[in-house]
């Protein structure tokens, strides 16, 4: 038996598997607490950065993106151009 499809509609819906109140890294999805998956121990040598668009990501994780990003130097998760957040006056 043969079938002639002749229009289909595509549907899709996709989530990250998270639950509310998590935070985790938009590239890796390991928490912010952990370190990315090329460190072995979370702390100093896995630092967190953010962007002005207050969007958080390992710092390992973010200069891979860009570096293997196609756009350029761009947030992963809005698209926008990153710009690194300026630390808070103490």
């Amino acid at each position: 038996m043969k079938i002639n499809v002749e229009s289909c509609t595509m549907i899709a819906e996709w989530a990250w598997d998270v639950k509310e109140g998590d935070d985790v890294c938009g590239i890796c999805h390991s928490a912010y607490d952990g370190c990315c998956p090329n460190c072995k121990r979370p702390g100093d040598d896995c630092p967190l950065i953010w962007g002005e668009c207050s969007h958080v990501f390992h710092l390992h994780c973010i200069l891979t993106w860009f570096q293997s990003s196609t756009r350029g130097e761009n947030c992963p998760m809005d698209r926008k151009p990153w710009q690194t957040a300026k630390a808070p006056l103490e």
